[in-house]
């Protein structure tokens, strides 16, 4: 029979408390350095070299297609017989960004794809420069249709991370395991890190939510248009028409 006093002792104990951290600093990290690889990778789809459009296809094939448990335990195990030695932690990080990335390029790209065209050339014939149209006008419109699937990625991440577990990185989920071990109070350990998984998505869900509805177009037209909004839309317009 499960003890709640046990199991709030685990809530509260630092062990626990260190697990759940970590456990939320690989998550943050690797969303952070996989979005970014991902961005790179959809706007290098976008060019017309043959060679970027063989590397990002490669990248994406070879990510999407192997475990991220394979990539974990290949970066740790395999990289230090090429001499390339590095930490439990930093070897999970580097794996579930570059996992993370191969996702987030192909929500990238369909959102920015998601984007008309005539809406870029209206930005250039406005005097534009080309890193502002995609600063601008791509990007800002292309984030409030990639974030709903990027939430749910973020909060696939934060589980996924519990992998790590398998390289000694003292995440949540190994540190449940331990203290489980230890003592054979399994319900009361897994139940005290469901707990906290439970916090930290629903963390997640809220600052989803409260990034979406900051882009919600409905409630920046209640603000005063821009200038620069104005004219695009107008050249947009006549570019559509011609």
């Amino acid at each position: 029979m499960m003890s709640f006093d046990i199991v709030l002792d685990y809530i509260f104990s630092p062990a626990f408390f260190h697990g759940a951290v970590l456990t939320l600093v690989i998550t943050v990290t690797a969303l952070f350095f996989g979005v970014l690889a991902g961005l790179v990778i959809a706007l290098m789809q976008e060019t017309r070299l043959r060679p970027l459009q063989i590397f990002t296809l490669l990248y994406v094939w070879l990510f999407r297609g192997t475990p991220v448990l394979f990539q974990i335990i290949f970066i740790y195990n395999v990289l230090p017989t090429f001499g390339i030695r590095l930490s439990a932690f930093l070897s999970a990080v580097i794996a579930l960004a570059l996992n993370e990335g191969a996702y987030m390029a192909e929500i990238l790209r369909s959102g920015l794809d998601a984007v008309k065209k005539g809406q870029r050339t209206a930005g250039l014939a406005l005097g534009l420069t080309t890193a502002q149209v995609m600063r601008w006008i791509v990007l800002s419109q292309a984030a409030r249709i990639v974030l709903p699937p990027m939430g749910n990625q973020m909060i696939g991440m934060l589980k996924t991370s519990a992998l790590v577990s398998v390289i000694a990185v003292e995440e949540l989920l190994l540190v449940a395991n331990q203290t489980a071990s230890a003592s054979f109070r399994y319900l009361e350990a897994l139940t005290a890190a469901g707990i906290y998984y439970l916090a930290l998505t629903t963390l997640f869900m809220v600052l989803q939510a409260m990034m979406e509805r900051s882009l919600d177009p409905k409630k920046h037209r209640r603000r005063e248009k821009r200038p620069l909004v104005d004219r695009l839309l107008l050249a947009t317009e006549s570019a559509d028409v011609r």
